[in-house]
């Protein structure tokens, strides 16, 4: 447990997580001003543990001190006055991310980072591009983050909830979930609907326009829109706001990432191409005179040049790198 360093003259840090639910709280009663019952629950959270007063005060004097120095810089008035409407007009989550990103790093250079790592740096678990990440979570649950990928927690008391906030996810859980013993269900959610798993063994892949999930093991319930259908093991669904919909077949396994490869079955090339992109940096991709090309194959995820490298030995085609970073396959004439 953490504690202060009188010797050295050093205070001990809070917990980020502990850092994120003073920033919770402080959101909170920014957005229900004079709500006195609000006020007194807070006050009991600071009571609970010192380090949860720590991480108050550390807020509180962050945020006076991004104000003062912000305040201080031609225009950023207009800065400040933005990230303050913002974060009024967004939802809690949301909204925390955005107000902890001003008081956590300490100066206005956040509003300029690109998204990706900003969502990496501000989850709970996360992973970057091309990097594949396994978690075992406190009350038994297995958590497999896939490329470019996040999560948030939300345990409490009453509940067990995975945000699944962008990229994709293998959850595995069980009748020896510890969670289980205190009747708070586990729940998934991602942008299009939540899930409820049952001994399952589960693959979400958040897109823009939808989730996909795949069951390999048990059964998960999905919600979405009033609707609710229950997925078995060797079932994929489609979910988005409006519907749940069977998926078509899949020209790829769909978990095989979690081994470090992509497994296709006759799969064009050109949706093999943004399969692959996902997992390196840059632009990839293909002549449209090549990109109905099939390929099926087992192909290794931890070099995708070596990756990239072989498709000509297979396929009528040769790699234009116009730089490291931007790859194109064209046709060989």
């Amino acid at each position: 447990m953490p504690v202060d360093n009188l010797s050295t003259g050093r205070r001990a840090e809070p917990p980020q997580q502990v850092v994120k639910q003073a920033i919770h709280w402080l959101l909170r009663l920014r957005n229900n001003h004079g709500n006195a019952r609000l006020s007194r629950q807070c006050e009991a959270w600071r009571a609970e543990h010192h380090e949860h007063e720590l991480a108050w005060q550390r807020v509180q004097s962050l945020q006076a001190e991004l104000s003062h120095n912000l305040r201080a810089v031609p225009g950023a008035q207009v800065a400040l006055n933005t990230l303050e409407n913002s974060a009024q007009g967004l939802g809690r989550r949301q909204a925390l991310k955005l107000l902890s990103g001003a008081v956590l790093m300490g100066s206005a250079a956040w509003l300029a980072k690109d998204t990706s790592t900003w969502q990496q740096w501000s989850a709970d678990y996360a992973t970057a591009t091309g990097e594949r990440r396994g978690f075992q979570l406190s009350d038994g649950t297995r958590i497999e983050l896939n490329t470019a990928s996040a999560v948030d927690l939300d345990y409490t008391a009453q509940q067990r909830l995975i945000k699944l906030t962008r990229g994709e996810i293998i959850v595995t859980c069980g009748g020896n979930d510890q969670g289980a013993a205190f009747n708070r269900v586990l729940r998934v959610q991602s942008r299009h609907g939540l899930y409820e798993p049952v001994d399952a063994r589960f693959i979400l892949r958040q897109e823009s326009d939808c989730t996909r999930l795949s069951v390999t093991a048990g059964r998960v319930a999905i919600h979405t829109a009033g609707i609710s259908v229950e997925a078995l093991a060797g079932q994929t669904y489609l979910v988005d706001h409006h519907q749940v919909r069977p998926a078509p077949p899949m020209d790829m396994d769909a978990g095989a990432w979690v081994d470090g490869l992509i497994v296709t079955r006759n799969m064009r090339l050109g949706d093999f191409l943004s399969e692959v992109g996902r997992y390196r940096q840059g632009f990839l991709t293909c002549a449209s005179d090549v990109a109905d090309l099939r390929l099926s194959g087992v192909f290794r995820l931890h070099d995708t040049d070596k990756l990239l490298a072989i498709l000509p030995q297979t396929l009528p085609v040769q790699l234009r790198y116009r730089t490291r970073w931007w790859v194109t396959l064209e046709r060989v004439v």
